[in-house]
């Protein structure tokens, strides 16, 4: 497990952070998609979350699950594009990319949680009852 706080952590620091674990514990997770929700995520949390944020990244049961808490309640709220680099995109690429997006919210902030099922997980998923093979 990955555990990163601000102000310890910037998001460059989750982005390597993050990386180092998919090589070890998910090697069959998609590192560019990954890191950037990480970045994406940490970037929404800096910007319009006051600053404070965790990143949790772990391998539950055959699957990927990042969780970026911060400290405003709000949910992630989708902006139109901005191609003229006014931003807007993160939110965008966060939901394409992520297997599963979920948004637990609490009076003191919420938690933002990203998963990705790995192959064997992603087995049973696709035919319930089946058990999959012992690795």
């Amino acid at each position: 497990m990955v555990v990163i706080e601000a102000p310890y952590g910037d998001a460059a620091r989750a982005r390597h952070a993050t990386a180092e674990f998919l090589a070890r514990h998910c090697p069959w997770a998609d590192p560019d998609a990954v890191v950037l929700v990480v970045s994406e995520l940490v970037t929404n949390a800096i910007r319009h979350a006051g600053g404070w944020w965790r990143l949790c990244v772990r391998a539950v049961q055959g699957r990927l699950v990042v969780e970026i808490a911060d400290a405003s309640p709000r949910p992630p709220q989708p902006r139109p594009p901005d191609f003229g680099g006014g931003g807007g995109l993160g939110w965008h690429m966060v939901e394409r990319l992520a297997g599963l997006l979920e948004v637990d919210r609490r009076p003191d902030g919420k938690t933002v949680r990203a998963t990705w099922l790995g192959p064997a997980a992603s087995a049973a998923v696709a035919a319930p009852g089946a058990v999959a093979p012992a690795a």
